[in-house]
């Protein structure tokens, strides 16, 4: 489930959904965080379910390497924004600067990976950012920065997620039906 990014996919939408729920106080964000936490339990089941175990397979040692590359360079620009953000007194620019870093992270991985597809979280994660910017560029609440950029991340991200349980389930759907049938 980790190797098919599923997991990983699940995991970060978490993350993101736990930011936006920060919006709300109360009865409601506990509700939020209980919804966000069904949702990574039911992707992760699904994906136990679907998915063969070795889906996505070891990567070879050139691929491990971009992969490596990639997501190094993403957490150090994460922690520069962090740091930069505090220093200028900002912190509420963090989730939509970092949105927009992660979305990108997502194209060269597309290439590591062999997925175009990817290219779509990749697309939503930055336009999340982007909506974040918006909302503080025309002074909108911080509360509201956290939402949009949460929730709209961890939507994208859990949205891929499905794509990649359901795209499999319908894979081991049709070999089921070809086999009943005889393979003709």
């Amino acid at each position: 489930m980790f190797k098919s990014g599923v997991g990983f996919l699940a995991l970060f939408g978490l993350g993101w959904w736990l930011l936006g729920s920060s919006a709300f106080g109360g009865l409601m964000r506990q509700v939020l965080i209980a919804v966000g936490c069904a949702v990574v339990v039911g992707l992760m089941f699904a994906a136990r379910r679907f998915l063969p175990s070795s889906a996505g397979g070891p990567f070879p040692v050139g691929r491990r390497r971009r992969f490596n590359q990639v997501n190094g360079l993403q957490w150090l620009l994460i922690i520069a924004i962090a740091v930069v953000c505090r220093h200028v007194g900002e912190p509420v620019l963090v989730p939509p600067l970092v949105a927009v870093v992660v979305g990108l992270h997502f194209l060269p991985l597309a290439a590591v990976f062999e997925q175009p597809r990817l290219r779509i979280p990749a697309a939503l994660v930055i336009a999340s950012g982007a909506a974040g910017m918006t909302v503080w560029l025309t002074n909108g609440p911080d509360e509201t920065v956290r939402l949009v950029v949460g929730l709209l991340s961890a939507l994208s991200l859990w949205g891929m997620a499905v794509w990649t349980v359901a795209g499999a389930a319908s894979a081991a759907g049709q070999r089921a039906g070809e086999e009943g049938s005889g393979g003709a």
